[in-house]
């Protein structure tokens, strides 16, 4: 692979993004409580807010946002209960089609990138969860991250 990143003036950053539909993560916004509002609110922080959810592209352009959810939801269970969760859960969003991994025969799919708070998909990869890191899988989520 380095001689085809050499060969081409690419790098493994740039090569690695031909194979992502984007990054996805969440964030609290935080808000003043609504009247006669529940639990359903306050985040794991300690704080009431709603859920951005959101997919950005090698560029940090937003592709994809979803926001309201209440703070106490997970990241998974948002994602889940997502438009584009479900569309490509049950194979119906746009999205690139499987690619040629460069020098092989092998068809490998488009896929985002989520923290290990999301569930492992053929679509969505994630980290490797901390408790179970040895150093193989500890590099992975170095390298995933960049």
């Amino acid at each position: 692979m380095t001689l085809l990143f050499l060969a081409h003036g690419d790098s493994a950053k740039s090569k690695s993004w031909e194979f992502r539909i984007g990054t996805l993560d969440k964030k609290h916004i935080s808000i003043q409580a609504p009247p006669n509002s529940n639990s359903l609110n306050y985040n794991y922080k300690g704080f009431v807010s709603f859920v951005l959810l959101a997919i950005c592209d090698a560029n940090y352009k937003f592709i994809w946002i979803d926001v309201g959810d209440y703070g106490s939801n997970n990241d998974g269970g948002i994602w889940a209960n997502s438009s584009f969760g479900q569309s490509l859960e049950s194979g119906t969003a746009d999205v690139p089609p499987p690619k040629l991994l460069p020098g092989t025969e092998n068809r490998i799919p488009c896929a985002l990138v989520g923290d290990e708070a999301f569930p492992l998909k053929s679509y969505l990869m994630r980290p490797y969860p901390r408790k179970s890191l040895n150093d193989s899988r500890r590099i992975f989520n170095y390298r995933n991250i960049k």
